[in-house]
């Protein structure tokens, strides 16, 4: 007896509970870490929640040869620029670089948007301003009789202070002796590291926790000194107001961290140099004691202000030997300097790797020759972003509904295996979305929206797909068992092509724009990887498990599989087989 021919390979049913359990541990999963991350609702956009939208483009200034426009200038400006804006005490803003030559900045609502226009559109400022007076960065009370002698006492205790100006105001505890960090500047290699400190300069720093300024860094006014006197550094509010509206010839106030980030405030005299007059700033290892330095390289025109500037600072005792590096009204820090120095000075303490690095970035770009143009502002009202989100959730209801109905009509019983699915996808979409806001920063705008819309769409037409594989087998005479696992791998196929084709779209579209349009394409492009991990996880498995079942086994007329309702025929392979055996071959003609 001939061996019966192989036909096309049926899919092996597996064990469909086990993958109906995966999801189920994944969404719990998920559910959990949106509670414990402490958000339940992703994060809002501008258009969404109401606030104000800024668009920066970096340009190159006329006549540079080679554009200063890199991944570093740009993240060194976002760090500056969202700085300034949490000095503004906004919270939840965001600032990000968006192509190569763009820079986001999005401020929820209740923040002054002219104010904050002027905050992230201007250049930073660089500045460095010899140390006048420094003092604990509390606000330091009046003067008295009776208190005098504690602050001679107090100024002891702050000496260690004093001689911590090497060091960024990001690094840490220093390890360093106080002689060697009050060393904080050096000539190349050329000059000695760590200076031995003369009797003067221990007279001197008795005088620097004094509660006012000493008679030789007396403030030019008396209104001057009374904000030193009131300035709280520990005031966010009040560190970012300090330097407001002063100029770069006139004496002002500022705060910075010293080495162990306590907070201090300075009095700072008129600017000698800008940002301007450094041609680079490089974070490297001293081969001499082997730790991080950042060494300087200063303009021809730099070159003649610095040494001028330290040849009148290295004759002063501290701290009024100390010059204070100002980015935006802030003391990034405050180096000593006990000799002249030239075009190349080496900036030394305890600094870390990062430390240096970011205290060389700041540098940089202070030199750097980059503006930002604002290219558009944007600003919804708080009604106006609800009115939208509003308007987003009836039409996602509604897209919704049509499609349910519809499957309700057609597809009878095989609609609460789809509505089911459509479930689980809108769960793993909501809790994605939240869980991607606090880690990449995600936010939900209308386009985000439109794409999330679009979605359910996609999503319908994967099981619509699988759906009309299974009636094409069950219209063949097959039986719903047999039927669901042959048409999976057919059904499998089309749907893999058709949600490659959605994400490929949606990952050119991401790369190609910037913008709001970003969000419709990332929205698309996560929908469309739930969509396949839902049909593969829970659609076929639980359609595998429903045709288990009498009611949808049996055809009922409401299961949307009923036989002659889909007009099956008998199954013509089987009644050709009964045939071959019982006379043998059957002759062609007579076929």
């Amino acid at each position: 007896m001939a061996a019966p021919k192989k036909g096309r390979r049926q899919s092996a049913p597996g064990k469909p509970g086990r993958s109906l359990v995966f999801i189920l541990i994944a969404l719990v999963a998920l559910t959990g870490g949106m509670f414990l991350s402490g958000h339940s609702t992703p994060r809002l956009g501008i258009d969404l929640a109401g606030g104000t939208s800024i668009t920066l483009q970096a340009k190159d200034e006329p006549g540079q040869k080679k554009s200063a426009i890199n991944p570093t200038n740009m993240n060194t400006a976002v760090s500056i620029i969202n700085n300034r804006v949490n000095g503004l005490g906004v919270s939840e803003a965001e600032v990000q670089t968006q192509g190569e030559d763009n820079i986001i900045v999005n401020i929820p609502k209740g923040t002054n948007e002219k104010q904050a226009r002027e905050q992230v559109g201007t250049t930073a400022q660089l500045y460095f301003r010899p140390v006048l007076t420094v003092a604990s960065g509390e606000p330091t009370p009046e003067p008295s009789a009776s208190s005098s002698g504690k602050d001679k006492d107090k100024g002891e205790k702050d000496t260690p202070k004093a001689t911590d100006k090497g060091d960024d105001k990001t690094s840490p505890t220093p390890t360093a002796s106080p002689t060697s960090q009050g060393r904080a500047v050096t000539d190349g290699l050329k000059a000695d590291a760590t200076p031995t400190p003369k009797e003067s300069d221990k007279g001197s720093d008795k005088d620097k926790g004094a509660p006012t300024p000493t008679p030789s860094a007396d403030p030019a006014t008396a209104a001057l000194q009374k904000k030193f006197t009131a300035l709280d550094c520990t005031d966010k509010a009040q560190r970012g107001k300090a330097g407001d509206g002063v100029k770069a010839s006139e004496q002002t106030i500022a705060c910075g961290k010293n080495s162990a980030g306590q907070w201090e405030k300075y009095v700072l005299g008129p600017a000698e140099l800008n940002g301007k007059d450094v041609d680079d700033a490089k974070a490297t290892i001293n081969q001499q004691s082997g730790s991080w330095v950042v060494n300087m390289e200063f303009t021809s025109g730099g070159s003649k202000k610095f040494s001028k500037t330290t040849s009148k600072l290295s004759q002063q005792q501290q701290p009024m030997n100390q010059f204070a590096i100002v980015l935006d009204g802030e003391v990034a820090s405050a180096p000593s300097v006990n000799t002249t120095l030239s075009s190349n000075a080496e900036i030394s303490g305890s600094f870390t790797q990062e430390s240096a690095q970011d205290l060389a970035n700041i540098l940089s770009y202070g030199a750097l020759p980059l503006t930002f143009h604002e290219q558009s502002v944007t600003t919804v009202s708080p009604a106006l972003g609800g009115e939208q989100l509003h308007a987003g959730l009836i039409a996602g209801a509604i897209g919704l509904a049509l499609v349910i109905v519809y499957l309700v009509v057609y597809y009878r019983g095989l609609s609460l295996i789809a509505i089911a699915s459509l479930l689980v996808s809108a769960a793993l979409t909501y809790t994605l979305m939240t869980l991607l806001g606090p880690a990449i920063s995600f936010t939900l705008n209308l386009p985000a929206v439109c794409g999330a819309i679009v979605a359910i769409g996609i999503t319908a037409d994967s099981f619509i797909v699988f759906f009309e594989r299974v009636r094409d087998e069950v219209r063949e005479g097959r039986t719903l068992r047999p039927a669901v696992e042959r048409a999976w791998p057919r059904a499998r196929r089309t749907i893999l092509v058709s949600d490659f084709v959605s994400f490929l779209a949606a990952a050119v579209l991401f790369i190609v724009t910037v913008g709001k349009v970003q969000g419709f394409a990332f929205t698309l492009g996560l929908t469309t990887l739930l969509d396949v991990v839902v049909v593969f996880f829970f659609t076929k498995p639980l359609m595998t498990l429903m045709a288990r079942k009498k009611f949808f086994a049996n055809g009922h007329k409401w299961s949307g599989l009923d036989p002659k309702r889909l007009g099956a025929k008998p199954p013509l392979r089987r009644t050709r087989r009964a045939t071959g055996s019982a006379a043998g071959p059957v002759d062609p003609k007579e076929a």
